[in-house]
């Protein structure tokens, strides 16, 4: 079964935060969310976005400059 969402992690809480803001400035709707168990990560939280929106906040996280550690399907 394949979730309708993918989680963008970072490497820090405050990271975490930035990526949120940018996302909702740029109108992708996303929320952070503690990093899910099977998924391991330097950062205690990550933020989830919808799989249909992975390439839009790619690109907006890219245009900002902001270090991420991966973006994944869930």
């Amino acid at each position: 079964m394949t979730s309708d969402y993918a989680v963008i992690l970072v490497h820090a809480t405050s990271h975490a935060m930035r990526v949120e803001k940018l996302l909702h400035d740029a109108g992708i709707p996303c929320k952070m969310i503690p990093v899910p168990r099977q998924i391991s990560s330097d950062c205690g939280a990550c933020v989830r976005i919808r799989h249909q929106d992975m390439d839009a906040a790619r690109l907006v996280v890219e245009a900002a400059h902001m270090g991420v550690e991966s973006i994944q399907a869930m």
